[in-house]
């Protein structure tokens, strides 16, 4: 009797442990697993599906040269994004961390890649890309209301300025409206492709092929524009890659990051493509190029009762374009900040909203600097050209980290000729680009680079002055107390 009683006494304190123990885990600083597999695929969807799709045909047209060939280019981008996704499908269950590219190249190429990619997102590849899908925003908003003028330039970079404000907003308050936020716009985005798709394709039954005749044209093609075509291409398939960054808020990440990869890339890929071809049965390709705004153009040639709602889908689309990218992104700059090769107040969450609100932030002034000083085009090489360097580093990394420790324990293992394909062929992109357009190219790749002396004097070989340390500090320490943030209490990896 009295052994029944001290067992149950045992059991009860045991109980009575682990339950307080959950409950200092609820009450502490740290980023929760609150994203399932439908707000992941939302994630993606919602990433991927944003002003590319209504921005990008004219770029992929202009540098192919006819309509089969770009919807070639249209195809080989998607299939290439879902080749990247799988190798990060993998990536992502192997190293259990959020922060996707750095976290990748830290863990198989070293300290110098991983800071670099740090230093680049952050200098320019996410302001860039934040710029124009901001400004692709700001021009869907604004241009309906001067139509068939064009919309004042300074009007449409002050509603691209709004747009990110809102979101950045978002994003600081709270994960699970982020993420609300993210499935209503995706249904939306979805919706728009549906609205172009249907009468394209009703038009494309009913014999309307003109536009698909000669559709080879080859002699209009040249090899240095080549690249380009892919890179507004895969500029409209960008985003697969930010679900990786978020690898620690994930439920059941083993199961649901490669699930959620595989049925939102092959679901864009079939979108993109049907899309394109609605474009070409109802537009010809001399009207596409004189389009800034191919949506609405189309709109207005083939479902003029419902044109004015285009521009304010696209809009919304724009919107969560911007939500998926401003909320997977900082997560590798908190990540930086925790491995001690970024400022400490990075890692920081708000003790409140559970959000890396400084990550969040901090971007915003960058971001606002290039809206004001960036043309949409030039953006897009502009940014594209460091991006995809990383992402084939990345898969790099992971083809040597196989070979390296063949025996470690992969929850999802990409087939070798995948890799090597999609590793192979971004190495050539990137490659070509140089040639291609050597102006924005090289000052992305100088911008990168330039990363090189402040990681030896801040990380490799430490040498700051003890005064500037000091100062440093000082503000860091300022600016916790003014965000509200601390440390995260709990490890989530």
């Amino acid at each position: 009797m009295q052994r029944t009683q001290v067992r149950t006494q045992v059991r009860t304190e045991g109980g009575d442990g682990k339950k307080e123990k959950e409950e200092e885990e609820e009450d502490a600083v740290q980023l929760r697993r609150k994203i399932g597999l439908l707000p992941a695929i939302s994630f993606i969807i919602g990433t991927v599906v944003g002003s590319g799709i209504f921005i990008a045909p004219k770029g992929v047209l202009m540098n192919s040269g006819s309509v089969g060939l770009s919807l070639l280019v249209w195809t080989l981008s998607g299939i290439l994004s879902l080749f990247g996704a799988l190798c990060y499908a993998e990536l992502g269950t192997t190293f259990t961390k959020s922060g996707g590219q750095y976290t990748y190249l830290l863990e198989t190429l070293g300290p110098m890649p991983g800071f670099l990619r740090l230093w680049a997102d952050f200098v320019f590849i996410r302001p860039a890309v934040i710029a124009y899908v901001s400004l692709a925003f700001g021009g869907y908003t604004v241009e309906p209301f001067f139509a068939p003028c064009a919309a004042p330039v300074a009007l449409i970079k002050l509603v691209s300025v709004l747009g990110v404000t809102f979101v950045v907003a978002v994003n600081c308050w709270s994960v699970t409206m982020t993420s609300r936020v993210q499935v209503v716009l995706t249904f939306v985005k979805l919706f728009a492709l549906v609205l172009i798709i249907v009468p394209g394709l009703t038009a494309l039954g009913k014999g309307k092929t003109e536009n698909f005749q000669n559709g080879f044209e080859v002699e209009l093609l040249t090899l240095d524009k080549l690249p380009l075509a892919f890179y507004n291409g895969l500029y409209a398939y960008g985003g697969w890659f930010y679900l990786n960054c978020v690898t620690e808020e994930v439920i059941n990440p083993n199961r649901n990051i490669p699930l959620a990869i595989i049925l939102s890339m092959v679901t864009v890929t079939v979108l993109f493509v049907l899309t394109n071809v609605a474009y070409y049965t109802v537009m010809t390709p001399a009207q596409l190029l004189m389009s800034d705004a191919v949506a609405v153009t189309f709109a207005n040639r083939a479902i003029q009762a419902i044109a004015p709602l285009i521009p304010v889908l696209v809009g919304l689309s724009c919107l969560g374009a911007l939500n998926g990218g401003i909320f997977g992104s900082p997560r590798m700059l908190f990540v930086g900040g925790r491995e001690g090769h970024w400022p400490q107040i990075f890692s920081m969450i708000h003790i409140r909203r559970r959000t890396p609100l400084p990550a969040v932030l901090l971007q915003f002034p960058l971001a606002v600097l290039m809206i004001s000083s960036g043309e949409i085009y030039q953006l897009v090489n502009f940014a594209s050209f460091s991006r995809w360097f990383f992402i084939a580093l990345s898969t790099l990394g992971m083809l040597i980290h196989r070979y390296r420790f063949p025996h470690l324990l992969r929850p999802f293992k990409v087939p070798l000729v995948i890799a090597v394909t999609f590793t192979v062929v971004c190495f050539f992109i990137v490659g070509l680009s140089l040639y291609s357009d050597p102006f924005n190219t090289g000052c992305s790749c100088a911008l990168t680079l330039s990363g090189l002396p402040v990681y030896y004097v801040t990380i490799h070989r430490p040498c700051v002055p003890q005064k500037f340390k000091r100062i440093f500090n000082y503000f860091n320490r300022k600016l916790q107390i003014l965000l509200e943030v601390a440390q995260q209490e709990v490890q989530t990896y």
